[in-house]
């Protein structure tokens, strides 16, 4: 998958000046500088997007849908629909359905999707995805969103993804995790503030951000997560990666 499939946008300096606490939201001064937030935030964002788009070459079906739960800026839209046309299937009735309850961020995803002539026929959707129909999917992403998700609603968006799969269809889930021993998650949030700094960020845009995400952003263990996959009715499951406290599982409907 090509860079230029990734929105461009401007540097992420939300935080880099004193703020009144507040809590993050993915408003209209998010959206403007999502893609450099995410690349200087998130560890293995980049591998993550081209184990999307291997997973839909190898997964997707002809005559289906496919689901990106959470599409932000729709750089996971086209890394699913890069696979899509690596299968040959772009002619074959093929619909990727992008979903985000962030009207700023739809728009700009349209904006950037609609640049690009993708060739796959993308669907772009303004809705809170625990209200989302899934059926006829063989490929559901849930990338970065079920920690924004409350812990008591997980589990039934998870067997919902599930029951909307076909036999052999896939579910990939990406989610900042925690460790269970406090110690070793001391030394992971280290590590991970320390690639922030690597990257440009300040103590004070970390040390701001992190409270902002306070009770928004819930994290799991990565067990929890398992379990709840199992629970949901998944029996396929794999962990597909880690970096740092951000895990990817890929799960396969019977």
């Amino acid at each position: 998958m090509k860079n230029d499939a990734k929105p461009t946008a401007n540097r992420d300096e939300i935080f880099n000046q004193k703020r009144e606490p507040g809590s993050f939201s993915f408003n209209e001064e998010v959206a403007a500088v999502f893609p450099d937030m995410i690349e200087r935030s998130v560890p293995g964002y980049d591998f993550c997007l081209k184990t999307i788009s291997g997973t839909a070459k190898h997964l997707v079906q002809a005559n289906s849908r496919i689901y990106d739960l959470g599409c932000s800026l729709g750089s996971i839209t086209m890394a699913i629909r890069s696979g899509v046309i690596a299968a040959g299937l772009a002619d074959q009735n093929v619909i990727i359905h992008a979903i985000d309850s962030s009207e700023p961020m739809i728009r700009r995803a349209a904006e950037h999707i609609a640049a690009f002539r993708p060739d796959v026929d993308i669907s772009l959707h303004c809705e809170d995805i625990t209200q989302t129909l899934i059926h006829d999917a063989s490929l559901v992403v849930l990338a970065y969103t079920l920690q924004f998700i409350k812990p008591e609603e997980r589990l039934a968006l998870i067997k919902k993804i599930h029951d909307g799969l076909k036999p052999q269809g896939g579910f990939i889930l990406i989610e900042k995790t925690h460790e269970p021993d406090p110690k070793m998650q001391a030394y992971l949030t280290e590590l991970h503030h320390e690639f922030k700094r690597i990257n440009g960020y300040s103590e004070l845009e970390i040390a701001q951000k992190r409270q902002a995400l306070e009770n928004v952003l819930i994290t799991e263990p990565e067990n929890n997560h398992v379990q709840r996959l199992r629970q949901g009715g998944f029996t396929n499951i794999s962990l597909v990666a880690k970096h740092y406290n951000f895990s990817a599982w890929l799960a396969i409907r019977d």
